[in-house]
């Protein structure tokens, strides 16, 4: 349906793309990953006619329409949310506009051409458009209050809501995504999850989401060593593929015949966990077509992210009690009572993630609260990494004198230390000289986990750890904090890694707080807790 044929591009003498062929089509969702500069968002560009290629073409299929999830927020400003969703299904929009424009100036001469227009308005189904789009809109959170409301007057958030409804406006032939959860709450994820996987038609997207990318692709295409290689199946079956092929790869005097039974025998117990799967649709019957021979090592380098405790902590952790706090008036949470535990990995959430934020903010003396107590238990010591790092960043420092500040023995102000640490941090060679004052906000972070790593504590305090950070490094940080031994305090808008790390939920609410052992899933999916969270937020 969508085809790429000898696809090369280059900028000056870098070459991102080399005689490129790929083709997308069916009931099939593609997941496009790479690494950071690999040209992910180029290829969508390319793919979306955005951008010229220096050779090779893209072709769709005749009769077929595709649909862009929009980046630009303020493209529609001028317009209302029910009318920016219409624009969505440019061919039917067109319709209406010039169907509108002849009743406009209606006269007899015109009204046969209306007439005919409108036939065809009817096979495009146009009469229920409006409807449609409406529902949509209430699905993606979008209330009837909204629709009439001009795009320029909408909150950021919400705009972005609107133009993921816009792309998915009319069942387009070809679907294409760049980033489409982001800014969204687990619930419209939820919710655009489960449409996805049971779209009929095809869809191409990029995420830095791996339940999100797990839960709708039949297929990852892999942007590597300037290609574009189709693997059948899902993120973690690619992750966990192309791990086994690397060390498949370095184990050189294994025979042959051992290897190719490891890789069958994964392949089956893999295909078996996911028939099994909650999430299982008719787009994960696509696991029959999983091939061991697509199987092959990748060309990305994971950061070694090992997070080690200089003593282990006692039995009390952290004691709350009755702690409130409010922004301009605005209740955030109040009556929170928590008890921390020695092994507690708690997914801190709220409906407001400025909750979370202040929350942290207050247990570790940043901010005070409003009403309430905290103590820390004498034996533990707490690493805490912000949403917000720019002020670690206000300084005129190279990295590796960046990190000296955050050393805690002699050995470590050593340079050939710093720079062995930074180059597990894939700062390597003269990147470990950059200035503080430069880096990419992926670059930041990684450099921020650097400094908690060098503080060997035994409490882990993280806030919204993956943002910025690219898919290799979430998948290690992830591995990190689920092997850590000590306490982990964590919020994060990324499901996988709240499913895998916790073992226990507290949500924070402006009318008390809800505390459950249970994994972040069995949380979200409480009938009951459910009921309660509404309750919480509405009384």
């Amino acid at each position: 349906m969508l085809s790429v044929s000898n696809l090369s591009v280059q900028f000056g003498k870098r070459v991102l793309f080399d005689d490129v062929h790929a083709k997308f089509g069916g009931s099939n969702c593609y997941g496009i990953i790479g690494a950071n500069g690999a040209g992910k968002s180029t290829f969508l560009k390319i793919l979306t006619g955005q951008m010229e290629p220096t050779s090779g073409h893209v072709s769709l299929e005749a009769g077929k329409r595709m649909s862009v999830l929009e980046q630009n927020h303020n493209a529609y400003d001028e317009v209302t949310v029910l009318e920016t969703v219409l624009q969505g299904n440019k061919p039917l929009y067109k319709l209406k506009t010039e169907i509108d424009a002849l009743y406009a100036d209606y006269t007899d001469e015109n009204a046969e051409k209306i007439g005919e227009l409108q036939v065809q308005f009817e096979e495009m189904d146009g009469w229920n458009a409006d409807s449609a789009a409406a529902s949509l809109l209430s699905n993606l959170g979008i209330g009837e209050e909204y629709h009439y409301t001009l795009m320029g007057d909408m909150d950021n958030k919400l705009k972005v809501r609107v133009l993921l409804t816009q792309a998915l406006f009319g069942n387009p032939d070809v679907l294409i995504m760049d980033e489409p959860t982001n800014d969204l709450d687990y619930e419209t994820i939820s919710w655009l999850e489960h449409f996805l996987a049971n779209y009929e038609n095809t869809v191409i997207v990029v995420s830095h989401d791996r339940h999100f990318l797990d839960a709708v692709c039949t297929h990852i295409a892999d942007i590597d060593f300037g290609k574009v290689n189709q693997y059948s199946g899902n993120y973690t079956f690619w992750y966990e593929s192309s791990q086994l092929a690397a060390r498949q790869k370095a184990q050189a005097n294994k025979k042959a015949e051992e290897k190719k039974k490891e890789l069958q025998e994964f392949v089956a117990r893999f295909s078996a966990n996911m028939a099994k799967s909650k999430q299982a649709t008719s787009r994960k019957k696509m696991i029959d077509k999983l091939n061991i021979e697509e199987i092959k090592p990748s060309s990305r380098r994971y950061p070694a992210i090992i997070f080690e405790r200089e003593r282990e902590a006692g039995d009390q952790i952290l004691n709350v009690e009755k702690l409130a706090a409010s922004i301009d008036g605005e209740v955030l949470f109040k009556d929170v009572d928590i008890n921390l535990a020695k092994g507690d990995k708690v997914v801190v959430f709220s409906r407001d993630s400025r909750a979370t934020t202040a929350f942290y903010q207050i247990i570790n003396d940043k901010m005070k609260a409003d009403a309430g107590t905290f103590m820390w238990g004498i034996t533990t010591n707490q690493s805490y990494l912000p949403v917000d790092n720019a002020e670690f960043f206000d300084v005129d420092l190279n990295l590796v004198d960046w990190l000296r500040q955050y050393a805690q023995t002699e050995e470590e102000r050593e340079e050939v230390h710093l720079r062995g640490f930074l180059g597990k941090m894939i700062f390597s060679g003269e990147e470990a000289l950059k200035s503080a004052r430069v880096l990419s906000g992926g670059e930041k972070v990684r450099c921020m986990l650097s400094r908690m790593m060098m503080k060997r504590a035994n409490v882990l305090i993280v806030d919204e750890p993956t943002n910025h950070l690219d898919l290799e490094s979430i998948q290690a940080l992830n591995n990190s904090l689920k092997n850590f031994k000590g306490t982990v305090l964590l919020t994060t808008h990324d499901h996988e890694f709240a499913q895998t790390v916790g073992n226990r939920v507290i949500e924070l609410t402006p009318n008390g707080v809800i505390d459950r052992y249970t994994t972040f899933e069995e949380y979200m999916d409480d009938k009951a807790i459910r009921e309660l969270r509404n309750k919480m937020y509405n009384s």
